[in-house]
Parts: C-alpha cells; sequence; structure tokens
C-alpha cells in the first residue's frame, strides 16, 4: 500500500512517527497522524486544514488530542455526557492517575521512557491508513495523498475526528475545501 503514496502522505506517516517521541506515546495513533499532517506546508491536506482555520489553532487542537489520550481517548462531548449523568470524568481520570500513574488510562498506560526503535501503528493509525486507501479508490484517484488521510482521519468517530469537530470542522468541510482547492488548481 505505501508504494501508492504521494511524498507528502509518506512524510506525514514519518512525522506521525516523530510525533510519537514529542507526545510520549508509544504507538502511532490518530493524534500522532493528525498532529503530524498539521506540521505540514504547501500539501492539499496543509492548504484546507489552512483554509479552516486549524493551523492557526494548532496549540489549541494538540492541547486537546492530549486531553483526550490522558482521558483514554474519551472526547469532551463524551465528558459532557458523563456529566449530564452526574459522572465526572476529570475526576476519574486523576483518581486512577493517582493511584497507578500519569497516563494510565492512555493506550500505552503510565508515561516513562520508551526504549523501542520503532514505533508501532496502533489498531485506529491502521485503520485510518486503509481508509485512506479506499477514499482514493472511491474518488478514482491512482494514488494516496495527504488529502486522502485527512479525509480518513474525519470521515469516522474517533480522537481526531472529535477534537477536529470541537474546532468546527467536519469530513463535510473537509470534503468541501478539498473539492474547492481541487477545482483551483484545475483553472
Amino acid at each position: 500500500m505505501f508504494e501508492k503514496f504521494t511524498a507528502d502522505a509518506r512524510a506525514v506517516v514519518r512525522g506521525a512517527v516523530e510525533q510519537t517521541d514529542r507526545t510520549g506515546s508509544g504507538t502511532v495513533g490518530e493524534p500522532e497522524l493528525l498532529l503530524a499532517l498539521l506540521d505540514r506546508a504547501d500539501s492539499p491536506a496543509a492548504e484546507a486544514l489552512g483554509a479552516l482555520g486549524v493551523h492557526e489553532r494548532r496549540e489549541s487542537v494538540a492541547d486537546a488530542l492530549a486531553a483526550a489520550r490522558r482521558r483514554g481517548g474519551m472526547s469532551t462531548a463524551d465528558a459532557a455526557a458523563l456529566a449530564g449523568l452526574g459522572i465526572d470524568l476529570d475526576e476519574i481520570v486523576a483518581r486512577v492517575e493517582q493511584a497507578h500513574g500519569v497516563g494510565a488510562l492512555s493506550a500505552d498506560g503510565p508515561a516513562g521512557p520508551r526504549k523501542r526503535a520503532r514505533r508501532p501503528f496502533s489498531a485506529e493509525a491502521k485503520s485510518v491508513l486503509e481508509r485512506a486507501l479506499r477514499i482514493a479508490v472511491g474518488r478514482g484517484d491512482r494514488y494516496i495523498g495527504d488529502e486522502h488521510l485527512l479525509m480518513a482521519l474525519t470521515a469516522r468517530p474517533g480522537p481526531a475526528a472529535a477534537v477536529l469537530a470541537d474546532h468546527g470542522v467536519t469530513y463535510g468541510d473537509v470534503v468541501r475545501e478539498l473539492g474547492e482547492a481541487r477545482g483551483r488548481r484545475a483553472s
């Protein structure tokens, strides 16, 4: 599958691996893929994220992704729904971390030094890559670009889609902006 990736898409995957070191995550997941997309410039996904105002809110997106990771992947909407039932998710996370260490609810467990030379991809990240392939094929594209990765991140519920939605960006917005950009490049 990687032979069909454009240079931009490959750079995103490499960037996601680098993000695991910066975020302290032991695996490459949706948050790392989104952060790597936000680090890009001069690519279809970077242009779309810029036009949608996400680049200028990168720090807020990164903070929201870190908070979701700390809550074991639960979104702000999940926390609000639990609060409606009288359950304080932040209090639960604090108590679990007090007993088991900071980051105990993240997919990787408590934070600590990592000695892996290779960073494995989580099931969610693998699903994003497969979905990007399906999106590319469905659109009739003969390649997988970073725009397909962005669409794949927003096409299904997950930490990246939830954080982007909290920042006012949905799958429909992404598809519309990419379509408009494609039209501008064609003319």
